[in-house]
Formats: structure tokens, C-alpha cells, sequence
């Protein structure tokens, strides 16, 4: 996400931890307006989480990776009700903060994991590691090397095509853009703010294309509005 040595996610995760005061990171995107997180939906319980991410959490079998795993709200649920679960971040605070709760956290990259699970777990929109459409065949050929015989790939992800639909309902966009769902963004706290990094935003279609050349069978298990979550395994 960042390789200035910024960690801003970690630091308001240990904050917030520390003294439970409200506050918020800022996402500034170079696409639409600015948008704030509440420390608070990092520590969200089950009954907090909106409905998908409760579908997603039933959906997961046998050993579970969190990829993307932040304050581990996903990871420790799944702890508590008898998983077998480990968690990744880039962030070293998160991590820090993960396993000061019990959980089995690392600092890696997604892309250097090797080892395998039954379940990838990457909620919150965490196909968006992808950065771009370009590189989404690269990230589902890693997540595919990575789960188990029947093993699978829970996520979910916006079609954010609403965000270029004027009133009468066309459709406009750029085309000097590889993809409308390309995104950049920078996240800011306090002293802590990331370099610019890219984020992928896919709509169902294009992803059902992409994993179908690959092979990969991809399922829509809930839907709500331009939001959709997807379960991807091996044909």
C-alpha cells in the first residue's frame, strides 16, 4: 500500500485501542471526494458488520487466511468460533495490534504467501490489492496457488459505475483509462500519510471474464445495490 515507512492504518488501530476515543482516517482518492473511516468500524463486532461480511464469515471452511486483515475483527470472530485462522497485513501496527489479541499475524505481502488454505478471506474490498485490472489475472493466479484442493476465495467489491452516471442515466468515462474501477488513493492520520497506491473497484462481469480465462469459477452469493460478494474456486 505504501513504501515511505508510513503506517497510519497501525497507528489509529493503536490509538483507538489505547484510549477508545473516536477519530477517523481520511482516504483521499484522485477520483471522487474525500472519504473517512471511524477508528470505531475497525473494531466492528459480528453484529456490527453489514450483512455481507456476515454471508462471507458463514461461508468460510477449514483453515482460513485473512488477507488484508487490519485490526482483525474478521480473523478474531472466526478464532472464537474454532477456526483454524492466521492474518496478514503490510501494516505493522495492525499486526502488532492482532497479535496482542491472540491472533497468528505477520507482516507479509500477499504475493509471497506459499503456503496453503481452504479459505482467502479478503473483505473490505481486498481484491482492490489487485491495483488495476491489468493485474487482476496476476492476483487470482496467486490466490489460486494458494488454496487448497475445494479451496476458495471469498471477497467482495463495488461496481462503482454509478459514480460516472449522469441523471439521465447514461454512462460516461473516461477513455484514456484502461478501466473505470482503476482507482488511486492515499490514507491520512495524524502525522501518518501513505504515498499513493492503486486500488482496483471490479464489477461482477468483468471479473467473471478474467477468472473464466483463468479457469477459476466464480460464484455471486449476495447482492446489495453496486455492491456484490463473490466466491472464487478452482473449475
Amino acid at each position: 500500500m505504501s513504501s515511505n515507512g508510513k503506517d497510519p492504518l497501525g497507528r489509529i488501530i493503536l490509538d483507538y485501542n489505547s484510549d477508545n476515543v473516536e477519530r477517523q482516517i481520511t482516504v483521499e482518492s484522485d477520483l471522487c471526494e474525500d472519504d473517512f473511516i471511524p477508528a470505531s468500524y475497525l473494531f466492528r463486532s459480528y453484529e456490527e458488520m453489514p450483512r455481507m461480511e456476515q454471508i462471507a464469515l458463514n461461508h468460510c471452511k477449514g483453515k482460513v487466511l485473512d488477507i488484508g486483515a487490519g485490526a482483525g475483527m474478521h480473523a478474531l470472530y472466526l478464532q472464537e468460533k474454532g477456526f483454524d485462522v492466521e492474518a496478514i497485513d503490510i501494516s505493522k501496527g495492525a499486526v502488532e495490534f492482532m497479535k496482542s489479541q491472540g491472533l497468528k499475524a505477520e507482516v507479509k505481502d500477499f504475493y509471497a504467501v506459499e503456503e496453503q488454505y481452504d479459505t482467502l478471506l479478503m473483505m473490505m474490498n481486498g481484491i482492490g490489492i489487485a491495483g488495476n485490472l491489468e493485474n487482476l489475472e496476476r492476483t487470482l493466479l496467486q490466490a489460486s496457488k494458494m488454496m487448497r484442493q475445494d479451496g476458495q476465495l471469498l471477497f467482495d467489491s463495488t461496481d462503482i459505475k454509478y459514480l460516472y452516471m449522469d441523471e439521465d442515466g447514461s454512462f460516461w468515462v473516461d477513455l484514456n483509462t484502461e478501466y473505470y474501477g482503476n482507482f488511486n488513493f492515499k490514507m491520512h492520520y495524524d502525522d501518518q500519510s501513505t504515498d499513493w497506491f492503486e486500488w482496483l473497484y471490479i464489477d461482477f462481469d468483468t471479473l467473471q471474464k478474467t477468472a473464466n480465462k483463468l479457469n477459476l469459477k466464480v460464484e455471486k452469493l449476495y447482492e446489495e445495490e453496486y455492491q456484490f460478494l463473490a466466491r472464487i474456486t478452482a473449475n
